[in-house]
């Protein structure tokens, strides 16, 4: 029993609230005798040379929330750049066919038949027809030999939102990260019409409502960010996060969320699991930055690393809680 409930409006069940008790119960097995293949590849498709941190951040998020192996994927003429940068990465060459323009299909195919376990597709694409058209492949190959969860983000999110009843062609199952205003667009095209009742930025009960009646109906884990994210799955399940943080408002922070929840889908753990523990830590690091620089100030590459610091914290919890020694915990997901 849900000792705070959100409350929710009639008719639905009240909303759990997120602390570190709850967070702690979806932390993945680590087992001692692990190694990097036993703790998930992600594939993040992201990044170009005007948005390249996005796709930095994630990768570093990543890593930080356990994943055992990170690949960037990017167009062929930006590798050397990116393979520069991503110091514990590995890259994938996508086929191009203009300078930093993927080429769609063969692009798509050279995704698919890289091994990994989870995806991260959106932050910092280039805006085109066809990295729309490649985002569109992969989030449909679900319905083929591919059902690997992804998150998506930033500018797949923003392809989806470009085509009216974008949720029938999704057959992957999917974690969607969108701020209030992405919210608002993939509404529009999404089947629920252009607006919601009361505001999204600022009024929880709605924020909430919103959430979930998206979820229901495109069938995926929707996570609301801003202040008090809002994660909700298609069964009506809803979960709120306690933080509100302005130090988090500032460019990069939601693909360090992105990049961490898809490290926790390599690992795992189902989406709505992910999102729920993704969302904790991630407020978690904010607020841990927070107490050292204040409301101003915090920028995006200062959260990888408090990612990993929050898991241990609440894995150390989990263990005191369970009466054994932190190192070497862990707990089945589920």
């Amino acid at each position: 029993m849900d000792e705070h409930p959100i409350p929710a409006k009639a008719g639905q069940p009240d909303a759990e609230r997120l602390d570190d008790r709850r967070a702690g119960l979806l932390l993945p097995e680590r087992p001692g005798r692990g190694h990097k293949g036993t703790f998930g590849k992600l594939l993040v498709v992201a990044g170009s040379l005007d948005y390249a941190g996005a796709a930095l951040l994630v990768c570093q998020a990543a890593g930080r929330a356990g994943a055992g192996l990170v690949t960037l994927a990017v167009p062929e003429s930006l590798q050397p750049l990116f393979a520069a940068k991503v110091v514990e990465a590995t890259t994938l060459a996508l086929a191009e066919d203009d300078v930093e323009e993927v080429d769609p299909e063969p692009a798509l195919a050279r995704i698919l038949d890289h091994e990994h376990d989870a995806l991260v597709v959106g932050p910092g694409l280039r805006p085109s027809l066809a990295s729309a058209e490649m985002i569109r492949g992969i989030l449909a190959a679900g319905a083929r030999d591919d059902a690997s969860p992804a998150v998506v983000d930033a500018e797949a999110l923003r392809s989806l939102a470009a085509e009216d009843g974008w949720w029938e062609g999704v057959a992957r199952p999917c974690v969607l990260t969108p701020h209030a205003g992405e919210f608002s667009r993939l509404r529009a095209a999404g089947g629920l019409g252009p607006g919601a009742d009361g505001d999204l930025v600022g009024d929880d009960a709605a924020r909430l409502t919103a959430a979930r009646d998206a979820a229901r109906t495109w069938g995926h884990v929707v996570v609301l960010k801003g202040a008090h994210t809002v994660i909700a799955a298609p069964d009506g399940s809803a979960a709120v996060a306690t933080f509100e943080n302005p130090a988090l408002a500032t460019g990069g922070t939601g693909d360090v969320l992105a990049g961490t929840i898809g490290g926790l889908l390599a690992q795992g753990l189902a989406p709505y699991a992910a999102a729920r523990l993704g969302v904790h830590l991630h407020g978690m690091a904010g607020e841990a930055v927070r107490l050292r620089v204040g409301d101003a100030g915090l920028l995006a590459g200062d959260l990888p690393f408090e990612i990993a610091r929050a898991r241990h914290r609440l894995t150390a919890d989990a263990a005191r809680r369970a009466g054994v020694g932190a190192l070497g915990f862990g707990r089945p997901a589920g």
